[in-house]
């Protein structure tokens, strides 16, 4: 049950729309379902032989004004308080005996007209659809006072999360003020009028987000707006300072020919120039944040380099955010990751990070304020992941994709948790809409890598699988078999294998994949633990990729006369570039 409140200053005016047939004739049947005190005129309902609708209105008109009348210049100038309440589409339709009960509990919690008092406001309830009605209340009390209003909107939100609880509807997350400002219901048939696929405000909300994402300078993010379309107006004092800045999209214009501007702030609560300044205002180079040139091998491409560096970060991240309150600023930084991911990735992927991208923008934002606000690190990566530009959707960048994607499942999984244990409803449910999004993006990206290692750990010779399946048992009891008992490991027992063979120890090193991060939300352990040993070894995410020569003094698979370790050793081995058609690249 979602309540949305106005003020206006013309009660018959808004009378005239709420009886009248709507916009687009969506008005059906407009009658009153409750008022101030049970007998007030029904436009709606004046069906006698005399009957004229328009001086039934004139009278409720009047009967509502009348105490605006009275106070004079006491009065407020905007004295219509306006409060549309909607149910869930998948709830019961509600009988008008119900509205009347939702209407007087609402004006009731809001101040309006508390219960047993009998100077409350005048007030009427319309309903014109089976979803929702329209309470109408003149601001002045039966004592000519004007009515305690403070926090209406918070206090309509509380008292509709306590009907539906009562009635058993739908119930939505309460909100904590911190969300964007939704697009008024002119924006959206502006948007359907002109095709547009949405309002303005989200257009530029997207946009402008994308634009600070990695941005070192203030001057970056504005020349970054200009590039990306928009018309960008910065406000000047008279000293020159520069104090806020409005966007418009291009050919957006009001009625008199004017761009249709909006301010930052109106966009979103850190949207505004102030706030930029304090997300821009720390460009000291994160040391920990490692760079394109040195991470990762230089055959790989940048981009590729690029997603393993930010997979790090995103896992220190992801830690972080199992703290206390200084992980709040962790979350901007990884809602910036994202939107550096969904710029640049494949197209196979890019719709679903997009919108994982626009799910996590409200989980960044609370009332939490970190004492401690470093988010060099993850700012640095998303920076780097821009510079780099788009990454193709094969090969080692598909892979590297994939390998992000995964932990950063992890990563809003972990910002589910941060929220709810701090009941921020509203932000933990967009954090776990974020995870199914990423899941989505992450199974397209991972199909044909995660196929290929298979395949790999299936052609191995038994006795060298049998030796990793055990090591992968005493690391990982609860894990690693189907329903059927049939094992599920293919591809981590061939990541195993090739990390042997470049000279790590394959029981080190899972047990330090293992330890890195929780696995307890993963959906697919041996996935999330595939990457992790990649990454840690530098292995390549894509199997034609050629796999690293073994580092000088590293560990070297054993060479006996036991036919197991002999086998395990010669087996794993990888080909040559070209020796296997199973691992040789693609001829270019």
């Amino acid at each position: 049950m979602v309540p949305k409140i106005r003020r206006g200053s013309r009660t018959h005016g808004l009378l005239v729309y709420l009886y009248g047939p709507g916009k687009r004739d969506e008005h059906v049947d407009p009658h009153l379902v409750g008022s101030w005190d049970g007998f007030a005129p029904d436009p709606g309902r004046d069906t006698g032989p005399d009957a004229d609708p328009k001086v039934t209105l004139a009278r409720l008109t009047a009967a509502l004004d009348l105490r605006v009348k009275q106070a004079g210049a006491k009065a407020p100038a905007r004295h219509v308080w306006h409060c549309s309440v909607r149910t869930d589409p998948r709830d019961r339709m509600l009988t008008d005996a119900e509205w009347n009960t939702v209407a007087q509990r609402l004006v009731a919690a809001t101040g309006i007209a508390p219960e047993g008092d009998p100077d409350g406001c005048r007030w009427v309830a319309v309903r014109h659809a089976d979803d929702h009605i329209h309470i109408l209340a003149t601001m002045v009390r039966g004592d000519l006072r004007n009515p305690r209003m403070n926090y209406d909107f918070k206090k309509a939100q509380a008292e509709c999360r306590r009907i539906e609880k009562e009635w058993g509807l739908r119930r939505l997350n309460p909100g904590d003020g911190t969300g964007s400002k939704a697009p008024t219901s002119a924006e959206r048939f502006k948007a359907e009028r002109t095709g547009r696929p949405e309002p303005s405000r989200e257009t530029l909300r997207e946009a402008v987000r994308q634009a600070l994402t990695g941005a070192e300078t203030e001057g970056e993010f504005f020349t970054r707006l200009r590039e990306a379309g928009l018309r960008v107006k910065v406000r000047t004092a008279p000293s020159g300072d520069e104090l806020g800045y409005n966007v418009a999209l291009p050919g957006d214009r009001n009625r008199n020919g004017e761009p249709v501007w909006f301010p930052g702030s109106k966009l979103a609560p850190d949207l505004s120039l102030p706030k930029i300044r304090l997300r821009l205002g720390d460009d000291t180079v994160d040391q920990t944040t490692l760079s394109a040139a040195t991470s990762g091998r230089p055959d790989w491409s940048l981009p590729a380099r690029e997603r393993r560096s930010a997979t790090g970060v995103a896992e220190r991240a992801a830690v972080l955010l199992d703290g206390g309150d200084e992980a709040a600023a962790q979350l901007v930084g990884v809602g910036e990751l994202l939107d550096a991911v969904a710029q640049t990735s494949p197209a196979a992927t890019r719709a679903e990070l997009a919108a994982a991208a626009r799910e996590f923008e409200r989980a960044t934002r609370s009332h939490v304020r970190a004492e401690r606000a470093d988010t060099r690190a993850l700012r640095s990566a998303a920076r780097g992941i821009i510079q780099a530009g788009s990454a193709l959707g094969r090969g080692e960048d598909g892979g590297t994709t994939a390998m992000l994607t995964s932990t950063l499942v992890l990563v809003a999984l972990a910002a589910a948790r941060w929220h709810s244990a701090r009941g921020h409803a509203q932000q933990a449910h967009a954090s776990r809409q974020t995870a199914e999004h990423l899941r989505a993006a992450y199974r397209q990206a991972a199909a044909t890598p995660m196929r290929a290692l298979r395949d790999q750990g299936r052609a191995l010779p038994d006795a060298v699988r049998r030796t990793h399946e055990a090591t992968i048992r005493a690391a990982l009891p609860q894990h690693g078999l189907r329903a059927d008992g049939t094992p599920r490991t293919d591809a981590l027992i061939a990541t195993l294998a090739q990390a042997e063979q470049a000279g790590h120890d394959p029981e080190a090193l899972l047990q330090q994949a293992i330890a890195m991060r929780e696995l307890d939300t993963a959906e697919e352990v041996n996935d999330v633990l595939v990457w992790r040993l990649r990454r840690l070894t530098q292995l390549p995410t894509h199997p034609g990729e050629a796999a690293p020569r073994p580092q000088a003094g590293a560990r070297q698979p054993k060479t006996s006369t036991n036919d197991r370790t002999s086998n395990r050793t010669t087996a794993t081995a990888p080909a040559r570039p070209g020796s296997d058609p199973r691992t040789r690249p693609p001829r270019r």
